[in-house]
């Protein structure tokens, strides 16, 4: 069975935390980036999440979903 986008993300140890456009969007990428997390910004897809999406639907593409996960320390 092939893996979803989301489950690959989680293995590579994103965590999803939310979908937002603009200009909320940059605000939080900015507060997480702040917190010393790294940013993954992912395109928002409607029939993938879970509860009502009605009023994201009709501009789907203005939106992301935003993964974070501890900077990789190398």
């Amino acid at each position: 069975m092939k893996m979803t986008r989301e489950q690959i993300l989680k293995n590579e140890g994103w965590t999803k935390q939310s979908s937002h456009d603009e200009p909320r969007l940059s605000d939080i990428v900015e507060m997480y980036e702040e917190i010393g997390l790294e940013v993954l910004l992912e395109p928002f897809n409607p029939d993938e999440e879970p509860g009502c999406t009605d009023c994201m639907r009709g501009s789907a593409r203005n939106y992301k979903t935003i993964y974070t996960r501890d900077k990789l320390r190398i």
